[in-house]
């Protein structure tokens, strides 16, 4: 193993072992530690049940929701295309997946056991992939040594790779060679992006440009979107003209407040409908205060849900659960999507675009290829500001025929950029099948 391999691998053996002072309570980080600690057994439970012996088996990983929607889309065309061939498991790392997880069409889901030997080695003999697939970008050292070990290809889809991320400086790509000269598929979004990975040391031969599954996951949720869903009618049956902004941090409320509030000055009848990133008792109180601190009533879905009349008047109505955001962009005039002005980068832009919203969001968008994409297909704008996304908004409220030819603009984006799911499909079934179906 190489030298930063193994000190990645003692450093992790020393994070788990302290991680059950962090596994207490009820917050984010508590959650994932007991999550990854239980992982393992009920891993072990399903395998010595429901493993069929006679069909491969696919591990597929994703860090978090946007990932886990990628690898869905997948995971979907694969089981399009060879229903019963394949046996499926998923694993995570973020506690806000768990509600997707539940959703996957897997055999079993749950978080990714510890990246220790001893755990990834009882996972990998309890389950007995054929395949080991990792999303975007996470490829674990000592799970993909393990799997090496054990003659289990691994794969990489969804793999992005902007030129600032911080993979590419020199500790993080010679910790990560050896991981990534294992690969045995790399299925790129884009040629730039092969070509980062091939400079992480993923062999010629295993790198294709397939596109973006992910598109493929937005265009097929806002297309299953049902106007007369719980969460959907209330907004339908009383129409106004709405602002839906998702996965929005507090500083990206820090301007959206106030550019809204500026915004309805002009138009009276304005709605808001703000879905934070992490909708959780810290961060939906904060969030309603400010509002009304604005001047704006405020509900939370579930209390429109529970009186749809009141979608006719509150001003601003709060999100209070993961797992309708896409669905929510149907109603939308106009969608401002969060990340830009938080440091962790801008969330995916591509649920409105699915939906023929136009879309606004902030300055920090140099991680996200579909932001610039739509961008400069005049399907989005970016805002500095709180006076200049009033400014983007409000044009598209005030000339609904623009706002429309922008949305449209977006959904065109979308529609020419499907079918990336279905190629990497291909590719990982070819992996596993000696024949792949037609």
């Amino acid at each position: 193993m190489a030298l930063l391999e193994s000190l990645y691998a003692a450093g992790m053996s020393a994070v788990r072992r302290i991680a059950p002072v962090a596994g207490v309570g009820s917050a984010r980080v508590a959650r994932g530690v007991r999550g990854r600690e239980a992982s393992l057994e009920a891993l072990e439970g399903w395998a010595a049940t429901e493993r069929d012996p006679d069909r491969p088996l696919i591990w597929i990983h994703a860090p978090s929701v946007g990932e886990g929607l990628q690898s869905k889309a997948v995971v979907e065309a694969c089981r399009a295309r060879a229903p019963d061939a394949v046996q499926w498991i998923f694993t995570h790392f973020s506690p806000s997946a768990e509600p997707l997880a539940a959703r996957m069409p897997v055999g079993w889901a749950g978080y990714l056991p510890w990246d220790v030997e001893g755990p990834v080695s009882r996972a990998l003999a309890a389950a007995r992939p054929s395949a080991l697939v990792f999303t975007k970008t996470e490829v674990w050292p000592v799970l993909s040594r393990a799997a090496a070990a054990r003659g289990v290809p691994t794969a990489l889809v969804a793999a992005t790779l902007p030129a600032n991320s911080s993979r590419a400086g020199v500790v993080a790509r010679r910790l990560l060679h050896p991981s990534m000269a294992r690969l045995a598929r790399v299925a790129a979004i884009a040629h730039d992006d092969a070509a980062r990975f091939r400079g992480l040391g993923v062999r010629a031969d295993a790198l294709s440009v397939t596109g973006d599954p992910g598109i493929d996951s937005a265009a097929a949720r806002a297309a299953a979107s049902d106007p007369e869903a719980s969460w959907l009618r209330p907004f339908h049956r009383h129409r106004r003209p709405t602002v839906v902004a998702g996965s929005t941090w507090p500083a990206d409320e820090a301007v959206l407040v106030p550019a809204l509030t500026r915004l309805r000055a002009g138009t009276p009848d304005l709605r808001l409908i703000v879905a934070p990133h992490e909708p959780d008792d810290t961060h939906l109180p904060p969030l309603r205060s400010a509002l009304r601190e604005a001047g704006w009533s405020t509900a939370l879905l579930a209390e429109v849900e529970a009186d749809p009349d009141r979608a006719a008047d509150v001003g601003a109505v709060v999100v209070d659960r993961v797992g309708v955001l896409a669905s929510l962009y149907t109603v939308a005039d106009a969608a401002f999507v969060g990340g830009g002005f938080h440091d962790k980068g801008l969330h995916s832009v591509l649920e409105p675009a699915a939906a023929g919203v136009p879309v606004a969001f902030g300055p920090g968008h140099h991680n996200a290829r579909a932001a610039s994409e739509l961008l400069a297909e005049r399907g989005a704008a970016v805002a500095a500001d709180a006076e200049r996304l009033a400014e983007v908004l409000g044009a598209w409220l005030a000339d609904p025929g623009a706002g429309r030819r922008a949305g449209e603009l977006a959904r065109f984006w979308i529609d020419r950029h499907r079918g990336a799911a279905d190629r990497t499909a291909s590719l990982l079934l070819d992996l596993v099948l000696s024949e792949t179906p037609a």
